[in-house]
């Protein structure tokens, strides 16, 4: 995320807590970006710079219709100063400014298969208790774990894969010389 989304993002951040709004707006931004990556050539569009801007707000106006006036502005804002390609950085830095006022920390488990509900639950209740915030539990499947289990938290890296195992093993072995 450059310095830029994250002004920008905790700057709509700051505004929506003053409205007590940061809920409502969080999920409408995300569903923005979400369209926005769907529809890469509505994004492009919105980029062009032979089309005016007031067109280019025109058509955020019209695509957005409904959102909270927050989120349409904010869009509008970007678009003006040129900046829709921070949009995502925005709605990072945004979540994050959430997710630390409310207590929140995402983490990404990576395994071979998909969890079943109960590891999930176990996980999902044992990194609460841990940490002592509510867990937002992303998933993730590769094949090349093997066994084991990968976890993102809060910016580390716990690896328990049977592929993290072997290489350790590997590492033992060639430092004692074998």
């Amino acid at each position: 995320m450059t310095e830029c989304a994250a002004r920008y993002g905790g700057s709509l951040y700051a505004l929506a807590a003053e409205e007590q709004q940061e809920e409502r707006i969080l999920q409408e931004l995300t569903l923005a970006v979400a369209s926005c990556r769907q529809e890469s050539a509505y994004l492009r569009l919105l980029q062009t710079p032979s089309i005016p801007k007031r067109e280019r707000c025109a058509l955020l106006d019209e695509a957005f219709a409904g959102m909270h006036p927050y989120v349409v502005n904010f869009l509008k804002l970007l678009c003006q100063e040129e900046l829709l390609g921070e949009l995502s950085g925005c709605e990072q830095a945004y979540r994050e400014r959430y997710n630390d006022a409310h207590g929140i920390l995402e983490a990404t488990v990576t395994s071979a298969v998909p969890l079943t509900e109960d590891a999930r639950a176990r996980l999902q209740t044992v990194l609460q208790a841990k940490t002592g915030k509510t867990i937002c539990l992303h998933e993730k499947t590769d094949p090349e774990v093997l066994a084991g289990l990968r976890l993102d938290l809060d910016g580390k890296r716990l690896d328990d894969t049977v592929q993290r195992r072997l290489e350790r093993l590997r590492d033992e072995i060639l430092s004692a010389g074998l």
